[in-house]
């Protein structure tokens, strides 16, 4: 490919890919926090206020929400948020072939370059399959007992891919894991369940309720997954300190602990 060409693609996929991440993330942020001011109400008076409001100013307006987990009617209008996870996803996908896969910077000394994109590929063809059997699970009654399932996974994937592909390329596989994770999540389960309890209630039938929890919880824990997310796509500007050390993977295994930790904190804010 033409020099000139593989940059300009390289800097308009970033381009895109970061604001509409930005987009996806922030929406996702910006909802998980109007859950908590709603949580806060509940926590204060003991029970649901269909009266309850959350006031906010902004840009020289002031805005009201209020929140309906069983909406009377529907409006003729309902806004989704859905394009900026599924651009976010195929613009990363793009950058990994571009950058990885045709840039040469999938080879470990030992494994060849096409054994290398090979056991990326099969990588993340596995992992939807994998965390979605896992969170389905009826022995994962207990969140935290989740977590630590997967936090051992992700180690194990972590170490695993440090004998098939370089520190950097391992990195940015698990980024693009996290990544797919969170897109399947919004097309695959949140936005399934949504147009169900849609179609229920324009019918005139109770909605399932157990949908709207476990899309609730897919959208959780895209909210956990984002920032070890960000922090792998900045670590390509610090190889000593991540991927180029030769425990890279316990780096990034101990920098995942951390950002779930801050998004915990975050999630409270």
């Amino acid at each position: 490919m033409d020099f000139n060409l593989s940059e300009w693609l390289n800097l308009i996929a970033r381009w895109v890919h970061v604001f509409a991440g930005i987009l996806w993330i922030g929406q996702t942020y910006f909802f998980t926090w109007l859950d908590g001011r709603f949580s806060e109400m509940i926590d204060a008076k003991g029970k649901e206020n269909p009266e309850d409001r959350v006031w906010m100013v902004h840009s020289g307006g002031f805005y009201v929400v209020d929140k309906h987990k069983v909406p009377k009617q529907m409006p003729g209008t309902l806004h989704w948020f859905k394009w900026e996870a599924a651009v976010t996803w195929m613009s990363g996908m793009f950058l990994l072939v571009l950058v990885y896969y045709f840039g040469g910077l999938m080879v470990n000394e030992s494994v060849s370059e096409g054994k290398a994109i090979l056991v990326g590929v099969g990588f993340m063809l596995v992992a939807w399959p994998v965390y979605n059997a896992l969170w389905r699970s009826p022995f994962v009654k207990d969140e935290r007992v989740g977590a630590a399932i997967s936090f051992v996974l992700v180690v194990l994937a972590a170490y695993g891919l440090t004998h098939f592909m370089d520190g950097r390329a391992m990195y940015i596989h698990i980024g693009a894991m996290f990544g797919t994770l969170m897109t399947v999540n919004v097309w695959e389960v949140i936005l399934p369940a949504q147009r169900t309890l849609v179609a229920a209630l324009n019918a005139g039938q109770s909605p399932d309720l157990d949908l709207a929890h476990r899309a609730k919880t897919r959208s959780k824990h895209n909210t956990f997954m984002v920032i070890p997310v960000v922090f792998i796509m900045i670590s390509n500007h610090f190889p000593t300190a991540t991927y180029g050390t030769s425990e890279n993977w316990i780096v990034l295994s101990i920098l995942v602990l951390i950002g779930w930790g801050a998004a915990k904190i975050l999630r409270r804010a």
